[in-house]
């Protein structure tokens, strides 16, 4: 066992501070990673606030991890020390299971998270606001070259958690493709949107990140606030991807869609939401959930993303402002990820 340095929720609400874990040694098919920057996802702060139900802690959040490469175990042949390399929001897959079978891993029946989750050895796992980890080499990816660490580092969620369902509904020319929300996943859904060739419009509750949108790709900014947006945009969309977490007007939203058209939520809200099927049936249209994504489309997003020089836009932080930074995430302050420079704890 190895002692490191992190940062941990120690009770639910409570703020984070600064302290030490454990991590295991490095076993024939791990790999230890040094890690460089941690991204600050929204789901982090649900966590620990046991918003989505009762949490493991003390909690050592972070599944948006970027970091080099240090020790390799022994059998170990897809990487090397020096490579380097991230972890997104799980750490280990049955490889058995009808989900794992069918390439769709991340719905593992018997499947390990990041964090907040217990291993396969019985003990918690803790996430990357640390300075280290040892992660299966199978759960493992490659960071390509071209994509520096810090914007990196975000991709691991927020950029599979977009990639994905704009891949799966064929997001691309000729097809219209509205991102419900500028955030952390949205500002990435609008830049790989149009990296895959689609008519890309924002839909955010006001205009005050229209210059950002405009300038990260998309075609169209509409104000969700506005009631003549609905009315301007009805049966406009092929696909729309809601990136919000709480609940809404999902008669409104379905209403702007095209016969056939599709609403994809990957915000995940706390509460619950309410339809009146008539939105749906009228129309044919389809109301769809997604979650991050496999191993090997993770792996397929982060070439992508190499391929057509997209990174996440982000906001560097110490370690010491991971509580300052988790108040300005729940105010829609910040443009567009905090990640945190791991040299810091």
């Amino acid at each position: 066992m190895t002692t490191v340095a992190a940062y941990a929720a120690p009770a639910p609400k409570a703020p984070l501070e600064r302290t030490t874990i454990e991590r295991r040694p490095v076993g024939a098919n791990d790999v230890l990673i040094e890690i460089k920057y941690a991204g600050i996802c929204h789901s982090d702060i649900h966590q620990v606030n046991e918003g989505w139900g009762q949490a493991i802690f003390p909690m050592v959040p972070g599944h948006e991890i970027a970091g080099v490469i240090t020790e390799v175990g022994s059998d170990v042949t897809t990487f090397q020390v020096g490579d380097h390399a991230g972890v997104g929001c799980f750490v280990d897959s049955c490889g058995k299971c009808e989900a794992c079978r069918s390439g769709q891993n991340q719905f593992c029946s018997d499947g390990v998270s990041t964090y907040n989750a217990i291993g396969r050895d019985g003990k918690p796992a803790y996430g990357g606001y640390s300075t280290h980890i040892v992660v299966d080499a199978d759960h493992t990816l490659r960071i390509p070259e071209g994509v520096s660490l810090d914007v990196a580092a975000p991709l691991l969620c927020a950029g599979i958690t977009l990639y994905s369902p704009l891949k799966r509904w064929q997001a691309g020319p000729g097809k219209k493709v509205a991102i419900l929300g500028l955030g952390g996943l949205g500002h990435m859904g609008v830049k790989i949107a149009h990296a895959l060739g689609a008519e890309v419009t924002v839909l955010s509750q006001s205009l005050r990140k229209k210059d950002d949108g405009l300038k990260l790709g998309a075609d169209h900014y509409y104000a969700t606030s506005d009631e003549a947006t609905f009315k301007e945009l009805a049966g406009s969309f092929d696909l729309i991807v809601s990136t919000v977490s709480a609940p809404l007007d999902l008669g409104a939203y379905l209403a702007l869609l095209k016969t056939g058209g599709a609403f994809v939520n990957v915000g995940a809200p706390e509460e619950p939401n309410s339809l009146n099927m008539f939105g749906l049936i009228g129309g044919n249209k389809i109301l769809a959930g997604s979650m991050i994504g496999s191993i090997d489309e993770t792996q397929e997003m982060l070439d992508f993303c190499a391929e057509h020089g997209l990174g996440a836009e982000i906001e560097l932080i110490r370690a010491d402002q991971i509580n300052e930074a988790y108040g300005r995430v729940e105010a829609s302050d910040v443009r567009y990820r905090f990640v945190i420079d791991t040299a810091t704890i």
